[in-house]
């Protein structure tokens, strides 16, 4: 076993090129929708994509199926966990999507017609009718990581109008024109509103938040975790100022082969995540357990977690939700085993809403942390050992005196 930088599993490098001589897994699932027509007309589910390779002119578009009516479930994490859909299901929907691409610099937000309606895409919360037409025919190939859905079907704009107005919330709206208003006052308006992540980060990566000097288009991948990390560490700002719980919590859930163990003890905030990536799954496919691990302590990071990247933020956000709830806070120690039936990337939207699951349980109690372990040791299939032996968090728990010790 090793802790370690990125995973080099060749199933996220060589995007379905056959470098391990093996069939891959994902391809093999990924829905084939027969021959894609180049001129058509369909609902948006609303769905944008934004990429960060040759930052910063990048490639952009929209994400669209040859068929009307309600696509919603084509691209919201949140609907996919809510209605239990399998990977299967996922990648089947997500083969539907043709992505109309083109390219944008970062900071021309203006003046660009496909861009104008990428971004009235971005702000709408229903399925927008557009008319799309393609130079060629899509590409078979995959645009494969963590942090997003995987997007396929990718070929080049020539031509898009949008059939009807898109259904835009009247926050949205006002935030989108008010350009005097920083990004992160925008992002904590939003979500004060009750508007889904998945909604907030398509409008921040269509560049449309923040002051009109400091906009620019955000690659999605950066636009969600710069979401759940904006959000998160407002919450934080209240959360450090609550008293400690004062008993052992234990949340866990699971959700297409990824499980959750969250323990929560009685101490000023600390945050740790550690993902066993077991050998079989999509981001493992060696012989050896693989141990992912980032952390921060009550003053917060410095720098990105690039060891468990975007989950790591996403897992925080869900954790700060519950913390505000009940208005304390709390050392946390996060237990992912990526077992192998995680055999396609879903995005972190999907972990934030297993996490969020997670705590939205009643907590089970402990007196002690040894009993809380030997709990969660009945759900999971490796040892508690795996992660508490390595772990920055249990090694400095209760080491810092209280003034009641004294």
């Amino acid at each position: 076993m090793e802790q370690m930088k990125p995973d080099p599993s060749l199933c996220v490098k060589c995007q379905g090129r056959g470098w391990c001589g093996k069939s891959c897994p994902i391809l093999a699932r990924f829905s084939t929708i027969g021959k894609i027509k180049t001129h058509f007309s369909g609902s948006s589910p609303p769905e944008i994509f934004v990429g960060k390779h040759g930052y910063p002119e990048v490639n952009t578009g929209i994400l669209s199926p040859q068929e009307h009516g309600n696509t919603e479930d084509f691209s919201t994490p949140e609907k996919w966990h809510e209605k239990n859909f399998s990977i299967a299901n996922i990648l089947r929907l997500r083969g539907k999507l043709i992505y109309a691409r083109f390219k944008s610099q970062i900071k021309s937000t203006e003046n660009n017609k496909f861009l104008g309606i990428m971004q009235e895409i971005s702000m709408a919360d229903a399925p927008v009718s557009t008319e799309i037409e393609l130079k060629k025919a899509p590409a078979q190939n995959l645009n494969i990581n963590k942090e997003s859905p995987i997007i396929g079907n990718p070929a080049p704009l020539k031509f898009a109008r949008l059939e009807e107005n898109p259904h835009v919330p009247k926050k949205i709206d006002y935030l989108v024109a008010d350009t005097e208003a920083k990004s992160q006052v925008a992002l904590s308006e939003l979500y004060k509103s009750s508007i889904p992540i998945s909604n907030i980060i398509k409008v921040l990566s269509a560049g449309l938040l923040g002051k009109k000097q400091n906009r620019r288009l955000v690659p999605t991948r950066w636009a969600i975790t710069a979401t759940d990390d904006t959000l998160s560490k407002q919450l934080l700002g209240k959360i450090r100022y609550y008293p400690e719980i004062s008993q052992v919590l234990l949340f866990n859930s699971y959700y297409l082969g990824n499980h959750y163990e969250f323990l929560l003890l009685p101490d000023k905030f600390s945050f740790e995540v550690m993902e066993a990536r077991i050998p079989g799954n999509v981001w493992n496919m060696n012989g050896e357990l693989y141990l992912a691990i980032d952390y921060e302590g009550f003053s917060g990071r410095k720098t990105y977690a690039d060891i468990v990247t975007g989950a790591y933020y996403s897992n925080r956000l869900a954790l700060c939700e519950y913390l505000e709830k009940i208005k304390h806070q709390a050392s946390c120690l996060v237990m992912r085993e990526v077992r192998p039936e995680y055999y396609a990337p879903c995005g972190v939207g999907i972990l934030r809403e297993a996490s969020r699951a997670a705590f939205s349980k009643q907590p089970e109690v402990f007196p002690t942390i040894q009993e809380a372990l030997e709990k969660a040791q009945t759900r999971m299939k490796l040892k508690t050992e795996v992660f508490t032996n390595s772990s920055w968090l249990m090694k400095n728990y209760g080491k810092q005196k209280r003034l009641n010790q004294f």
